[in-house]
């Protein structure tokens, strides 16, 4: 049987939502068809990640070391190599391109986009200048700034109005994002993005609905996923982090809308997945004014939620793919 290493975790705020999406993932697979490893990178201690941790979450519980020169554990005194990294951390390195360039120096296949997409399409500020010259979708305005770098927050605003959001450009689940209403509150929400990133995107604020669509290709067949509405509910105004993970959000798949509109953001994604040489499951997320049918581009998520209850699952169970078969596509197309 094929060694599956299930690689979790990671160095951002994501840390734990990873590994619930990596232990989720675990109980789909089917052990008769795969050796599958939880292998957590970096541990979480007293609020700080240690990134030097790299280990075996065995099913006791036990952390055994990950040898990191060739990415190996050893079990009962066999080193054991694997066949497949199925990369599941969120942000930092797994989205990045890092863990996809180390992999690829050891010769390790993995189920994810490949280092030059990851690297791009991480970084907010950057994927938007490429999505835009696409000429596909509408790329809301925005402006990049760093923190080592002078910025007038005034001139940003008298360019781009106000509301705004202000992210950190590579970054997810909504960590640090916050949408600024006034002058006075856009200094503190940059602020709390540069205590996650470097580099923070203040982004125009666009009105509409929030639709997300995942895209996988298995085998050379391309499945355009049903799309999903997010809903959020009571006080949030967009799909932060409550909304994402403390059941603040209604998800509606497949969403409630014109096939008009179902069919420009499938269409949009599928056309998106190619000019990003995407691999894998990717989900890309929209702000549509259905009123007026104007369809606008957010971001790329290239490994997105993977628990059962996460949105792709969700699309894919609309399309009739199980969460179990959509986990095995994904690893028998990595392994070809």
């Amino acid at each position: 049987m094929k060694n599956i290493a299930l690689v979790m975790g990671g160095f951002s705020g994501e840390h734990q939502i990873s590994i619930n999406s990596g232990c989720q993932v675990y109980e789909s697979l089917d052990k008769n068809k795969y050796n599958v490893f939880k292998i957590v990178v970096g541990e979480l201690k007293d609020g700080v990640i240690d990134r030097n941790e790299w280990y075996w979450l065995a099913d006791d519980g036990s952390h055994r070391a990950v040898d990191r020169a060739d990415f190996t554990v050893t079990d009962n005194g066999r080193k054991v190599r694997f066949d497949l990294a199925f990369i599941i951390i969120h942000g930092n390195p797994g989205e990045n391109g890092v863990m996809q360039g180390y992999f690829d120096l050891l010769g390790i296949k993995y189920t994810t986009c490949g280092f030059y997409t990851s690297a791009l399409t991480f970084n907010k500020g950057y994927c938007n200048a490429v999505v835009r010259n696409f000429n596909v979708v509408r790329v809301a305005e925005s402006e990049m700034i760093y923190s080592d770098q002078p910025y007038d927050a005034d001139a940003i605003i008298d360019r781009l109005g106000l509301p705004v959001f202000v992210k950190p450009a590579s970054g997810g689940s909504s960590v640090a994002t916050t949408k600024v209403k006034t002058s006075d509150a856009l200094m503190p929400a940059i602020q709390e993005a540069f205590t996650e990133d470097s580099a923070v995107l203040v982004e125009q604020f666009v009105g509409g609905r929030e639709f997300d669509c995942g895209v996988m290709k298995i085998n050379g067949k391309k499945f355009v996923f049903p799309i999903t509405e997010i809903i959020p509910l009571g006080d949030h105004e967009f799909f932060d982090y409550a909304a994402k993970y403390d059941g603040f959000s209604n998800e509606v798949t497949p969403a409630e809308v014109s096939k008009e509109i179902s069919d420009e953001i499938q269409d949009v994604s599928s056309r998106l997945y190619d000019l990003l040489d995407c691999h894998g499951v990717v989900r890309f997320d929209y702000i549509c004014d259905t009123d007026a049918n104007k369809l606008t581009f957010l971001e790329v998520n290239t490994i997105p939620g993977q628990s059962a209850e996460s949105i792709v699952p969700k699309q894919a169970r609309a399309m009739g793919i199980s969460t179990s078969q959509l986990y095995e596509m994904i690893i028998e197309d990595s392994l070809r």
